[in-house]
């Protein structure tokens, strides 16, 4: 039987690695030839999650049709995010609990997708559904994925499910989710080694608004200024990306983790739809957002419907 790998979107987070190798853990107890693998280095929030529980990370592969004619998605379904030769393999699954955007295939396919907080949230229903227990360390990195996915419970994305399943996978994994959250989300936000290019591609998404090219990428940290002191060359370097990628606008977003804020610093031609989508001045190219922390839900649905509009 042919292996089918499970994977996350490109420059992936921790529920994105979390999830692929939770996923790939119940279809291997299912009898199923699987692997999971990454499209993207491991962040710093995820190694330490991976570290604490034990698990080597998946992987890493910049293509799949060469290895194998079947995939499933995990915590992504739009065509840009995922693997360059995506139209080259056929999709089995999609898990997700984002958007649908840009996505159609040629065969039906088993297509799960929950308005929940985290990949990781869907993933428990499906455990239990099919009757499988679930071993001390996935559990770990399922709880890790949920912690990052809603900022320690604290992002609007964060439903009561969520908080919930995180609760019984940290019953699981003995551990006490919000001492051991903290000090995830803490080795996430040390950012202090990172280059520029590390910087704005840690956890970078491109998005397709009306009819305009976007790229939105996210870094979270204790003191948004450690970030936004090196603006020069973050300027740089995303002007680079903007012109490489013909986007029109590049969103990068420092949350503040521990104030739940966020300062965006944009540029490109369509820097009027963030004026726009949050009724903000930008000032130096940056504009503070207010209880802005969630791309998904305070982010790309907003940014969306001000290019609708303009």
């Amino acid at each position: 039987m042919e292996k089918t790998l499970i994977f996350g979107h490109k420059n992936p987070d921790t529920d994105t690695i979390c999830s692929a190798i939770a996923y790939a853990e119940l279809k291997k107890e299912l009898g199923q030839n699987v692997e999971a693998v990454r499209l993207g280095s491991v962040n710093g929030e995820t190694q330490y999650a991976l570290n604490h529980f034990g698990v080597d990370a998946p992987r890493q592969v910049d293509s799949v049709a060469g290895e194998t004619k079947s995939v499933i998605l995990v915590d992504h379904n739009e065509r840009q995010q995922s693997v360059s030769d995506i139209d080259q393999v056929r999709v089995l699954e999609v898990i997700d609990h984002h958007r649908i955007a840009n996505f159609e295939t040629s065969y039906p396919l088993y297509y799960r997708a929950e308005p929940v907080g985290c990949t990781a949230t869907i993933l428990l229903k499906i455990y239990k559904e099919k009757g499988v227990s679930i071993r001390k360390e996935v559990a770990g990195l399922m709880l890790s994925a949920i912690i990052s996915d809603s900022l320690l419970f604290k992002s609007p994305t964060c439903t009561e499910e969520d908080v919930a399943a995180a609760r019984e996978l940290a019953e699981i994994a003995g551990v006490n989710a919000e001492s051991y959250g903290l000090e995830m989300l803490k080795a996430g936000a040390d950012l202090s080694d990172k280059t520029i290019a590390q910087l704005i591609s840690l956890d970078s998404k491109e998005f397709t608004m009306g009819s305009s090219k976007v790229e939105i990428a996210q870094v979270n940290a204790v003191d948004v200024n450690d970030v936004l002191s090196r603006q020069d060359e973050l300027e740089a370097a995303l002007n680079a990306v903007i012109s490489e990628k013909s986007l029109d606008l590049f969103v990068f977003v420092v949350t503040d983790i521990l104030n739940n804020d966020s300062v965006a610093l944009a540029l490109g031609s369509k820097t009027n739809a963030v004026e726009k989508a949050y009724n903000v001045t930008l000032e130096n190219n940056k504009a503070l957002l207010k209880g802005v922390v969630s791309r998904k839900s305070q982010v790309v649905p907003v940014l969306t419907e001000a290019f609708n509009s303009l």
